[in-house]
């Protein structure tokens, strides 16, 4: 079981938005905090991952949670 430090709620909102929120959400987080982020716009789920990992933050997981919910865990470096 993994601590979750923050969570985003990105529910509703369609790219870039969850993209932005997240990247700067995670610039005011200390390593080893865990960000929740929660999408439901496909294109997000994707992206957000990619995103998290190019700036160097670790993705624990990234799971579908319902017919167009997704959870992204990703630790911070």
């Amino acid at each position: 079981m993994v601590d979750i430090t923050e969570t985003l709620d990105c529910s509703g909102e369609v790219c870039p938005y969850p993209d932005v929120k997240s990247k700067r959400k995670v610039k005011k987080m200390k390593s080893g905090e865990v960000l929740k982020i929660l999408v439901d716009y496909p294109l997000s789920a994707e992206r957000i991952p990619e995103t998290m990992e190019s700036l160097g933050h670790e993705v624990i997981s990234s799971e579908k949670t319902g017919a167009s919910a997704w959870e992204i865990l990703i630790k911070i470096k």
